[in-house]
């Protein structure tokens, strides 16, 4: 067991980014946490962390057992559980990602659900429209939309997400709507700048069954999704968005859909979690709870 409790302070370390935080979250003093890392690495006889008066991190060595024990350590919390006929309740910490937007509007909602019915599960949410690594970040379960990159993760599809062109009618009163793609480049255009790289994300679409991408010149370049949104209604230029954030605007009229023949096909939105022979109970109850979300579009909401 010694072993393990060394393994379990290098990954509690590596999540937490330091001995302080780490040793908050597990009740004991950073002196416990650092002595059995330096125990650790002697064992092995590699170098896990790069040490500074501020933080710790990890080596290259150190980033391939904590990919490695992220997984050995949840098998372990469910076979304990398992063993002692507790499998079923929940407990411990749950870590989501998922993009700022979908997340507040329809995760958390049913999350509060997951919160309700297990009490002793804590919830660590996590908003934001950058794609986060889920092992080395400690993430259990994250939601992603768009075509997923990563096939080491396990997914799950949930729901889905089209893309709409609008504009505000102040805006095509003073400027004749779009008739086709070309029509574009002579139209101010405001664009979204992707958090991850600090690029305009291209605008999407489909003509007559082929796949078509431009990079508009913007005019306005925004890097939230609402504030997009609002940047639309108040006239500044045409933006191509997502129709859950603009189907209330859409069906009031504070904005009108151009060029609806020419939709991009929808995006998957998936839940992924890291490959495992056993997942978390805490993780499969969020799972369970979350796979309302396929109802989202039929009055699940």
């Amino acid at each position: 067991m010694q072993g393990l409790q060394q393994l379990i302070a290098f990954a509690e370390t590596a999540k937490h980014g330091g001995f302080a935080a780490a040793a908050r979250e597990q009740g004991v003093a950073p002196s416990t946490l650092a002595k059995a890392v330096a125990r650790l690495e002697a064992s092995l006889g590699v170098k896990l962390f790069h040490r500074t008066t501020r933080l710790v991190t990890l080596t290259p060595d150190g980033e391939r057992l904590f990919q490695r024990c992220q997984r050995v350590l949840a098998e372990v919390d469910d076979l304990r559980a398992e063993a002692a006929g507790t499998r079923a309740e929940p407990s411990g910490t749950l870590r989501i990602d998922m993009p700022v937007y979908y997340g507040r509007c329809f995760v958390m909602p049913l999350l509060q659900r997951l919160a309700m019915r297990h009490p002793e599960l804590r919830l660590d949410l996590r908003l934001t429209d950058a794609r986060v690594d889920l092992v080395r970040d400690g993430v259990d379960l994250a939601v992603r939309i768009g075509p997923l990159q990563d096939s080491t993760l396990v997914a799950r599809r949930v729901d889905q997400q089209a893309l709409v062109l609008v504009a505000s009618p102040a805006y095509l009163k003073a400027h004749p709507a779009p008739r086709r793609l070309e029509d574009l480049a002579a139209h101010r255009a405001v664009v979204f700048r992707l958090p991850s790289s600090g690029r305009d994300r291209p605008w999407q679409f489909r003509q007559r069954g082929t796949p078509v991408e431009m990079t508009p010149r913007a005019h306005v370049r925004i890097s939230e999704t609402e504030g997009l949104v609002q940047a639309a209604k108040l006239g500044l230029g045409i933006c191509q968005l997502p129709d859950m954030l603009v189907e209330d605007d859409l069906a009031r009229g504070a904005l009108v859909e151009l060029l609806p023949t020419v939709r991009p096909e929808s995006m998957p939105i998936h839940l992924v979690y890291p490959s495992s022979r056993l997942v978390p109970s805490r993780v499969r109850a969020a799972i369970e709870v979350l796979d309302a979300l396929r109802n989202r579009r039929t009055g699940g909401r």
